[in-house]
C-alpha cells in the first residue's frame, strides 16, 4: 500500500529529476534560450489556409524563454531550491522578464489573502509536508491554461471547425464552430475554450476552468471563477506567435492582469533538446524533404505507467 507519506517523498523527488532535466540538454550543456520578447501586432494573414479558411499554424511548437519553474522570474528558478539549481548567479535585470506583461511592475496583482497562499506554497515546495503543497503535475494531471504553453514543447493540429493542442500533460481542444460554452457547473481541468480567427490572430475564451493547476512551481494560481482571453498573434510566415492573455478573476486578484508567453514552430533544421523539442524524426530509408516527426512516448499521455510514476518511485 502507498502511504501518503511515500507519496509525497515520490513527488518531491519527480519534481528534483524533472527539474535538472528541464534545466539541462542531454549532453548536460545548459540548453540556450532567448531573453527577449519579440512584439507582433494583429493584423492580416498572408500565410497558407486549411481548407476550412483557418491560417496554417499545425506543426510543433514550443515556447522560447525557460520553462515552468518560475512565473515572474523565468530564469530565477525556484526561489528556495535546495539542488545545484539554486539561486541565480546573474542579475535581474539580465534575464529574461516577468511573464506579467501587465501591470507593468511584473508582479501578479493579488488580492492580499491570495498572495499569502500563494507564498505558503512556494515556502513549502521543496518540503511538501501536506499533500495540498504537492504540484499537480507531479502525478501528471494536466498542466492546465496557461501553464502548458511554458511545460515542454506541444503539437498544434488543425481540422475543420476545431484546433488541437496535444501538450505533454494531456489534450486542449479549442472549438471554432460557433458553440456556446458548457454549463457553469461543469469544471475543467483544460477548461472550455470558444474562438475564432481575426486575421492572424487567434481570440479565445476560456471559461469552466477547475482552477486547480498552479501556473507555474512558484505557486501562482486562480479561482474557479476565472475568466481568460487569449490571443494567439501569428507572424507573417507562420513561425512565431506571442500568447496574450488577460486574467479576470476579481475573487483572486484586484485587477485583471496579462500574460506574454513567446513561441517558435520547430523545423527540420532544429535540432531536438529533449525540452524545447522534444520530438524524434522517425525511422525512415533517408531523411526527405519533408521527414516525419514524432513525439517521444510520453508516460503521462501515453498511460502506460503508474499514476505520477509515484509507485515506482515509493517502491525503490
Amino acid at each position: 500500500m502507498i502511504t501518503m507519506k511515500s507519496s509525497l517523498i515520490a513527488a518531491a523527488l519527480w519534481l528534483a529529476v524533472a527539474s535538472a532535466h528541464a534545466q539541462q540538454a542531454p549532453g548536460g550543456e545548459r540548453i540556450q534560450r532567448e531573453k527577449t520578447v519579440t512584439p507582433i501586432a494583429s493584423g492580416k494573414w498572408s500565410g497558407k489556409r486549411l481548407s476550412d479558411g483557418q491560417p496554417d499554424v499545425q506543426g510543433h511548437w514550443s515556447n522560447t524563454i525557460a520553462n515552468h519553474n518560475n512565473w515572474t522570474d523565468p530564469e530565477g528558478g525556484v526561489p528556495g531550491d535546495p539542488g545545484r539549481n539554486g539561486p541565480p548567479k546573474t542579475p535581474r535585470e539580465s534575464r529574461a522578464p516577468s511573464r506579467v506583461s501587465d501591470p507593468v511592475d511584473g508582479q501578479v496583482p493579488f488580492q492580499p489573502w491570495a498572495h499569502a497562499v500563494q507564498q505558503d506554497f512556494l515556502a513549502f515546495f521543496h518540503n511538501p509536508v501536506k499533500e495540498e503543497y504537492v504540484e499537480p503535475l507531479a502525478r501528471c494531471a494536466p498542466a492546465g491554461v496557461p501553464k502548458s504553453f511554458t511545460w515542454h514543447g506541444y503539437e498544434i493540429r488543425q481540422y475543420p471547425g476545431y484546433l488541437v493542442f496535444l501538450f505533454n500533460s494531456g489534450t486542449r481542444i479549442i472549438h471554432l464552430d460557433g458553440k456556446p460554452h458548457l454549463p457553469d457547473n461543469i469544471k475543467l481541468w483544460n477548461a472550455d475554450s470558444r474562438g475564432r480567427w481575426e486575421g492572424n490572430t487567434l481570440i479565445v475564451d476560456v471559461a469552466n476552468n477547475n482552477a486547480k493547476a498552479r501556473l507555474a512551481r512558484t505557486g501562482e494560481f486562480f479561482s474557479d471563477n476565472v475568466r481568460i482571453e487569449e490571443r494567439f498573434i501569428f507572424n507573417a510566415d507562420g513561425s512565431r506567435y506571442n500568447y496574450v492573455a488577460t486574467i479576470t478573476d476579481p475573487t483572486v486578484y484586484t485587477r485583471p492582469w496579462t500574460t506574454t508567453i513567446p513561441a517558435r514552430r520547430f523545423t527540420d533544421k532544429d535540432e531536438p533538446d529533449g525540452w524545447h523539442y522534444e520530438v524524434a524524426y522517425a525511422n525512415q530509408p533517408a531523411r526527405s524533404k519533408t521527414p516525419l516527426i514524432e513525439h517521444y512516448e510520453r508516460i503521462c499521455v501515453e498511460n502506460n505507467g503508474p499514476f505520477g510514476n509515484i509507485a515506482v518511485l515509493s517502491a525503490k
